[in-house]
């Protein structure tokens, strides 16, 4: 997580129902269903439980997510980490022992401020779909 502002910390015994803003970083250690919206990054710890749809600039996930996340940089699955999801960002790592289930796009394009909505030629050349289940032992 960048070391560039302040971080929110949702702690091991919380629990969180609804809409998550955060102007910096947001750390999960406990339990959030809803929306989660951070102008930073957003990790989510191992013991984390989180179903919400998330927008952040990156995303580590290391303990259990279901939704949805767009990112404008990278999203980072961590071993012993499970998405079952939609992954939108411009870089996916799934390291080795991480659950992956769901479809990934990665279009740097569509995250983009200011991004038109139409990409030009050499950027669809470039962007890659697909869906799986991916399984790292």
């Amino acid at each position: 997580m960048a070391d560039n502002g302040e971080v929110t910390i949702v702690g091991a015994g919380a629990r969180l129902e609804g809409n998550v803003v955060s102007a910096g970083n947001l750390r999960i250690d406990g339990q959030v269903k809803g929306q989660i919206n951070a102008e930073g990054d957003v990790s989510l710890s191992p013991q984390s439980q989180v179903e919400a749809d998330i927008r952040a600039q990156n995303v580590s996930v290391a303990g259990r997510f279901r939704g949805n996340i767009q990112v404008k940089g990278k999203a980072h699955l961590a071993r012993g980490g499970r998405i079952d999801g939609n992954i939108t960002s411009k870089t996916l790592v799934v390291e080795e022992g991480g659950v992956f289930h769901g479809q990934s796009i990665m279009d740097g394009s569509a995250t983009s401020q200011g991004a038109s909505s139409q990409p030009r030629q050499e950027e669809r050349a470039d962007d890659k779909r697909g869906d799986a289940e991916l399984k790292v032992p």
